[in-house]
């Protein structure tokens, strides 16, 4: 039956009354309501007793049967995601920005501060839609930023971005490291895929069904992908003075053995994010 409703508020109030009753989080409503009548949060809440735009009317319950039925993001309804006071454009050939991620850019940003590192040259590696990158060249401009991902498509959609905030990054495809062979690198960040097959079974279908398997997934348990870019570093004699990645709650101890085996001369410390789970590894070099 087709929705009916008069004002903003009574279609933001059926909306998150149809996606609770389908399983899905009812702020969905909201960030799409905000997207199709082109306001803020804070505007939409100002806006309440206005009547619905009837041109909009088509547009936003598509989407949102959309979403109900199928699960798909409401990043790609809508075309972007936000990362850290941004957005970004994405698509089904990048994965969707997760607010986990801002805590490893701000270690990564913090360590610039505290070892005085005006114009270092960071690295990141498997950069998707390119927003640690180009969150990283916005927040400490100095710096010299270079990007790598497997994905052509991946890569297109990160230079998008760069050029939406006029960021200068040289990007590089290749697999992890390989394009950066000779290179002076300070600093190493990544984001790589950890998630183990194992798991596919337990993810949720907005995540399993469209976020790209090649930025998800990796082999030997979710841990395939920080050897390889570990033993890259050793091979390549990159040794940067901070490798940074992002990794699965389990991972911590895991992660810290791969590095301190292959890199024993880094001190790998074990960093928790805003939920009190294993979520970064820092390992630091200091000559």
């Amino acid at each position: 039956m087709e929705p009916v409703w008069t004002t903003i508020e009574e279609a933001r109030r059926w909306a998150s009354l149809f996606l609770t009753k389908h399983d899905r989080e009812p702020r969905v409503a909201d960030l799409l309501l905000e997207h199709v009548l082109g306001l803020s949060f804070a505007q939409l809440l100002a806006a309440e007793r206005e009547e619905f735009p009837e041109e909009h009317r088509a547009k936003f319950v598509e989407d949102l049967y959309a979403h109900a039925e199928t699960g798909v993001p409401v990043q790609h309804l809508i075309g972007q995601a936000h990362f850290y006071g941004r957005e970004f454009l994405v698509h089904p050939h990048v994965l969707i920005p997760r607010p986990e991620t801002e805590e490893l850019v701000v270690g990564v940003l913090d360590f610039l501060k505290e070892k005085g590192m005006t114009n270092p040259v960071v690295a990141d590696v498997g950069t998707g839609s390119g927003i640690i990158a180009i969150t990283l060249a916005c927040e400490h401009p100095s710096s010299r930023i270079v990007a790598t991902d497997l994905s052509d498509k991946a890569l297109a959609a990160a230079a998008e971005n760069a050029r939406l905030y006029e960021a200068e990054i040289d990007f590089y495809q290749g697999n992890f490291l390989e394009p950066l062979q000779g290179k002076h690198l300070d600093c190493i960040v990544s984001n790589p895929p950890y998630i183990a097959r194992s798991e596919a079974a337990i993810m949720d279908d907005t995540v399993l069904n469209f976020d790209p398997e090649l930025a998800l997934f990796a082999e030997e348990e979710g841990l395939a992908a920080y050897r390889e870019m570990v033993e890259q570093i050793k091979t390549f004699q990159l040794f940067p003075r901070l490798i940074a990645f992002e990794i699965g709650h389990l991972q911590g101890e895991a992660v810290k053995q791969i590095l301190s085996r292959q890199l024993p001369e880094y001190r790998v410390a074990i960093k928790k994010d805003i939920n009190q789970k294993d979520r970064m590894i820092f390992a630091v070099k200091d000559s």
